[in-house]
């Protein structure tokens, strides 16, 4: 697979098969992703990849947290705002709506709209549990470097024949996450993320996010 196959076939999946990932496929993906990268060689990311027993208790513990209403703000992480914007509030919506259209969640539907968000803390089904970490002391700098480190784990998985969904959902349940998977406590989530094979039978898999016209975002100075 070519790099503009691999960046046009990638998507969050939403719905993955039980197919085991053979080890071979991971180890190549993360020493492939190893060459991402970073400001000044830091390389200030730090990976958990997680299956079976370990990802059964994660999903287990954070599943009864989720159903208990005991989530942690975004903000309280500094990752999300408390407050959208326009441009993109109406951007989340969106994806949100056509999610919800294509699996058959009308508006105002909590309960069918939590077992949505709920499958987040499943990873989907995925049969392996990714989580980046960065060392908490560092700045946005080095997040920035963590999240290309994510997509070259994401190409990289579509080169395999795989696929992948990044989920910031995890930033709100870090506990038994660390708990379960040892992470020390001067470490901090920037996502997690669910690797397997792609469910082509789940509607949700048709999908496709829209993107902004390049005219909107690319701004040109000093051409002709």
């Amino acid at each position: 697979m070519d790099i503009e196959e691999a960046i046009r076939s990638r998507r969050s999946i939403r719905a993955f098969t039980n197919q085991e990932v053979e080890q071979e496929k991971i180890s190549r993906i993360f020493e492939l992703s190893q060459r991402s990268p970073s400001g000044t060689n830091t390389q200030p990311w730090h990976t958990y990849v997680c299956r079976g027993e370990a990802k059964d208790a994660i999903v287990r513990d954070v599943c009864a947290l989720f159903d208990k209403g005991e989530a942690k703000s975004y903000s309280e992480y500094d990752y999300y705002p408390d407050k959208w914007n326009d441009t993109h509030t109406a951007r989340r919506r969106k994806i949100g709506w056509d999610l919800y259209g294509l699996v058959g969640i009308k508006k105002g539907d909590r309960e069918r709209t939590a077992i949505q968000a709920r499958r987040n803390y499943c990873f989907f089904d995925a049969p392996i549990g990714v989580f980046f970490t960065t060392d908490a002391y560092l700045g946005r700098g080095s997040w920035s470097d963590v999240g290309l480190y994510m997509q070259t784990v994401m190409l990289a998985a579509r080169g395999e024949g795989l696929h992948t969904c990044p989920q910031a959902a995890w930033i709100n349940f870090q506990e038994p996450i660390f708990e379960h998977l040892s992470i020390p406590n001067d470490q901090v989530i920037v996502s997690g993320m669910g690797l397997g094979y792609e469910d082509t039978s789940a509607i949700e898999n048709t999908l496709v996010s829209e993107r902004e016209k390049t005219t909107n975002v690319v701004n040109y100075v000093g051409f002709n």
